[in-house]
């Protein structure tokens, strides 16, 4: 019988979840100033699903913890206090409840558990030189051969496609649709389809994050489409919902406010004028960020569609946590230029590579021009 976790106490519920973080979440998942990848976070992601706590958004009755909007906060803030990093988690937090609203029983059926058993480990495929921020203009193609589409094209900026086992990919089918946003389809393919060749790109940091795909006559079934052919545009802005919601988590600002206070202890400035004044600023930010996304997370959770006001958490996450990350530099003075963790009073910390990591938080998922172009447009009515 599985638990009804909104029945819960409140105060219950986050001490369950406290316990289980401090005695069974690994060292090496706290505080990451870098992207986690697959081989250091299974043993966790394993133990989150086998106690049914991997999804906490999706209906129990597709495995998920199906949690009201009062819990999700609890959840989120307990794993966000603890310094949980993010495991590699889009078949969960986008995939999966694209599936859950458009799918079909058997897509569901099929992919549903294999997310949250960590067999199947899905990549994005929508930006592509070219098509980025413009996504609409996207010239990946597939044609319908057979039983099969064929496809053809490339992606670029696709996170740990090198690990992924499964790609959802934006594919243009109706080449000569009267506007760029029709004649698009939602593709599922398989990594390891002949064709499919991956090419990772290293970033500032010097870690592997990003890859290059390219599609060589992959041949997709043809009942891999999610939802109806060339209508993979509602798809499309279903899933950046997801995306920007979750770009717009205060989940790294919380975790890099955290660090920073614990530095400013560390090398004894805490009380200093100049560092509370900045960082009472910084945290009263945060709260505000934390007030936002509950917001939208409630409008989700009731079932209801994230609209382009969902622009303004995608621009005040990532701004709020490069500017957090900025403050840390200079407060941790001249140990803020080294690139590695180091040893600062009774801690270890890295303020550069927290630094790399929020510099490029303002272009994926839309960059922070073009939010401010969809909500000068669609929130306030302004002309082109």
């Amino acid at each position: 019988m599985s638990t009804d976790y909104n029945a819960m106490n409140e105060s219950d519920f986050r001490m369950m979840l406290r316990e289980f973080i401090a005695s069974e979440c690994p060292d090496h998942m706290i505080n990451q100033a870098r992207r986690i990848h697959w081989e250091e976070s299974q043993d966790w992601f394993k133990k989150l699903s086998k106690k049914g706590w991997l999804a906490p958004a999706w209906p129990a009755e597709h495995g998920g913890m199906g949690l009201d909007i009062e819990k999700m906060i609890a959840y989120q803030s307990e794993f966000d206090r603890a310094g949980v990093a993010r495991h590699p988690d889009i078949g969960i937090v986008m995939l999966g409840m694209l599936l859950v609203r458009f799918g079909t029983d058997e897509q569901k059926a099929y992919y549903l558990p294999r997310i949250l058993t960590g067999e199947n480990l899905w990549c994005q495929g929508y930006s592509e030189p070219g098509a980025g921020s413009d996504l609409a203009s996207l010239r990946t193609s597939a044609v319908l051969d057979g039983d099969h589409w064929l496809v053809n094209g490339q992606k670029i900026w696709t996170t740990l496609a090198q690990e992924a086992t499964d790609i959802f990919v934006l594919v243009r089918t109706d080449p000569n649709a009267p506007k760029k946003q029709q004649g698009i389809s939602f593709l599922l393919a398989r990594m390891d389809s002949p064709g499919i060749t991956v090419r990772p790109i290293k970033t500032l940091s010097g870690d592997e994050e990003f890859c290059e795909v390219f599609f060589d006559n992959v041949r997709v079934p043809k009942d891999n489409i999610v939802g109806n052919v060339n209508e993979g545009w509602t798809m499309a802005k279903a899933l950046l919902g997801f995306e920007r919601l979750n770009h717009g988590s205060p989940k790294p600002a919380q975790m890099a406010l955290d660090q920073l206070e614990e530095i400013a202890q560390s090398l004894g400035v805490q009380d200093q004028p100049w560092f509370t004044d900045k960082f009472m600023q910084l945290a009263l930010d945060v709260e505000d960020l934390t007030a936002t996304y509950a917001r939208f997370a409630a409008t989700l959770k009731s079932g209801g569609a994230l609209g382009p006001e969902i622009s303004i958490l995608k621009l005040f996450g990532p701004d709020l946590y490069q500017r957090i990350s900025e403050f840390m530099i200079e407060v941790a003075q001249e140990y803020g230029a080294a690139q590695h963790p180091t040893q600062i009073g009774n801690y270890s910390f890295d303020p550069m590579g927290c630094y790399f990591l929020s510099r490029p938080v303002t272009i994926f998922g839309g960059a922070s021009e073009v939010q401010r172009n969809i909500l000068a447009k669609a929130v306030l009515g302004m002309p082109s």
